[in-house]
C-alpha cells in the first residue's frame, strides 16, 4: 500500500467511526439501542442516500485499494466483538434449573422456526432470482427459519440494564431463554454453511471442525480456571488482551479456511473464558469493545457492497418479514409462558425483550449472505427487520409499563386509610 493510499484509508476510516457515533449518540438519544443507530447510518442510510445523491461517490471517495483494506478491519472488528457475545452465554446448571427456562425457550424458538421455515418456503414457491438465489432451498430455508428465531443477547442485556431489570423474573427468563436459542441457532447455522459450500466437504466437514472447537472449547476453558492463568490475567489484563484478540483472529482464519465461517472460530474462543472468573472479564471486554468500535467499518464497507448488488429494498417482503418475526417471538413467548405459569403481564414483557434481534441478527445474516444463501435484496429486507424489531423493544416495554400502572389501582391515602377503619 503506497503512502497516498494509506493516507486516503486512514481518512477513510476516521469517516466510517464519526458516522458510527453520531448514529450511536443519536440512537440512544431518543432511547435506542446504540446498533440501531450504527445500521441505520452505516448500513441503510448513508450508502443508499449516497448512491442517490453522486452515484459515482464510491469509486471516487472509497476505491478498490481503500475499500479493502477497511472491508478486512471491519471484518476483523465483528470477529472480535463476538467474544464477548459468546462470553455472555453463560448457561451454568443454576441458571437453567427454572422449568419455565425451558417452556419460555421453546416458546421462543419452535414457533419462530415454524413461521421462518414457511416464509422460505413462500419465498422458494415465488422463485424471484433476485430473492430467492441459487443456494440449496434446504440451506435456504433453514436460514430464515434461524433469522426469525434468534435474539440479541448482548443487546438485550444492555436494555435490562438500562431499565433496571436484570434481577427481575422476566429479565432472568429471557435473557437465558435468549441465549438458550442462540446457541442452538448457532448450531444451526453451521448446518446450513455446511449445505450451501458442498465444494469444501459439506456438512461432514462443517461438523467435524465444531466438534473439534467445542472439545477445544471445553479444553481451554479448564486451562484458563487454572491458578496460573488466573494469576497471570490478574497481574498483566492487557497482555492477556493482546493474546486473546490473536487468538481470535487466528481462530477465525482457521475456521474460514476448513469450510466454516470466521465467526465460529471466533466463537468457540469467546466459550473458552470462563464465565465465573473475575478476571478474564477485562481482557474480554477490552477485546470486545475494540470490535465494537469497529463495527460501524463494517457496517458501511458492507453496506456499499449489498447496495450496490441488489435492486433497492423489497418492501413487500420486508413487511411480511418484520410482521412475521414480531408475531412469532412476541406471541409464542407469550403463550409458551403463560402455560408456564407466568402472569399475563410478565409473559407479554418476555414476549417483548425476546423479540429484539439486534447484532447477533447482523452477524447470522453476514454468514448466510458470504455463504451465498442470502442475495444482496434478501439481506437488506432482513437487516430492516432487525432494526425494527430491535427498535420496537423500548417502546413496547414502556407502553407495558405504562398500561401496568393505568390498570393498578392507586394506594389509599392516609387520611382515607382511617376513615374506612
Amino acid at each position: 500500500m503506497t503512502l497516498p493510499v494509506a493516507a486516503h484509508a486512514i481518512a477513510a476510516l476516521g469517516a466510517f467511526l464519526a458516522v458510527g457515533l453520531l448514529g450511536r449518540r443519536l440512537a440512544r438519544r431518543i432511547g435506542q439501542p446504540g446498533v440501531v443507530g450504527e445500521i441505520a447510518f452505516g448500513m441503510l442510510l448513508g450508502p443508499a442516500v449516497l448512491g442517490w445523491a453522486w452515484p459515482e461517490a464510491q469509486s471516487v471517495l472509497l476505491p478498490a485499494d481503500v475499500l479493502e483494506p477497511l472491508r478486512d478491519l471491519g471484518h476483523a472488528g465483528l470477529v472480535l466483538y463476538l467474544v464477548g457475545v459468546a462470553h455472555e452465554l453463560r448457561l451454568d446448571a443454576s441458571r437453567l434449573r427454572d422449568r419455565a427456562i425451558g417452556w419460555t425457550a421453546l416458546g421462543t424458538l419452535v414457533p419462530s422456526l415454524a413461521v421462518g421455515a414457511a416464509f422460505g418456503g413462500w419465498l422458494v414457491l415465488h422463485d424471484r432470482p433476485s430473492l430467492r438465489g441459487t443456494a440449496p432451498a434446504s440451506a435456504f430455508v433453514l436460514l430464515l427459519a434461524i433469522t426469525m428465531a434468534v435474539s440479541a443477547v448482548p443487546v438485550l442485556a444492555r436494555i435490562l440494564t438500562d431499565r433496571d431489570l436484570t434481577t427481575t423474573r422476566a429479565g432472568r427468563l429471557s435473557l437465558t431463554s435468549a441465549a438458550l436459542v442462540d446457541a442452538v441457532a448457532w448450531l444451526l447455522l453451521a448446518v446450513v454453511i455446511g449445505i450451501a459450500q458442498p465444494g469444501s466437504g459439506g456438512i461432514s466437514t462443517a461438523a467435524v471442525v465444531l466438534v473439534a472447537g467445542a472439545l477445544a472449547a471445553t479444553l481451554g476453558r479448564r486451562l484458563l480456571r487454572a491458578p496460573q492463568a488466573e494469576r497471570l490475567c490478574a497481574r498483566w489484563p492487557w497482555l492477556m488482551a493482546v493474546v486473546l484478540a490473536a487468538c481470535v483472529l487466528l481462530a477465525a482464519d482457521v475456521a474460514e479456511s476448513r469450510g466454516l465461517t470466521a465467526i465460529f472460530g471466533a466463537f468457540m474462543v469467546g466459550l473458552m473464558i470462563p464465565p465465573d472468573s473475575p478476571h478474564w472479564d477485562a481482557p474480554v471486554r477490552w477485546v470486545s469493545t475494540l470490535g465494537l468500535w469497529l463495527v460501524p467499518v463494517f457496517f458501511i464497507a458492507t453496506g456499499l457492497k449489498i447496495w450496490t448488488g441488489s435492486g433497492g429494498i423489497p418492501w413487500l417482503v420486508t413487511i411480511v418479514a418484520t410482521v412475521l418475526a414480531v408475531l412469532s417471538k412476541i406471541g409464542g413467548g407469550y403463550a409458551v409462558s403463560r402455560l408456564g405459569g407466568e402472569e399475563p403481564v410478565e409473559a407479554l414483557r418476555i414476549g417483548v425483550m425476546l423479540n429484539t434481534r439486534g447484532l447477533t441478527e447482523i452477524v447470522l445474516l453476514q454468514a448466510g449472505y458470504s455463504a451465498g444463501v442470502l442475495t444482496s435484496s434478501l439481506y437488506l429486507a432482513l437487516l430492516m427487520m432487525a432494526v425494527v424489531t430491535t427498535s420496537l423493544t423500548g417502546p413496547l416495554l414502556s407502553l407495558i409499563d405504562r398500561r401496568q400502572r393505568a390498570d393498578t389501582p392507586p394506594a389509599p391515602r392516609q387520611g382515607e386509610q382511617l376513615a374506612t377503619g
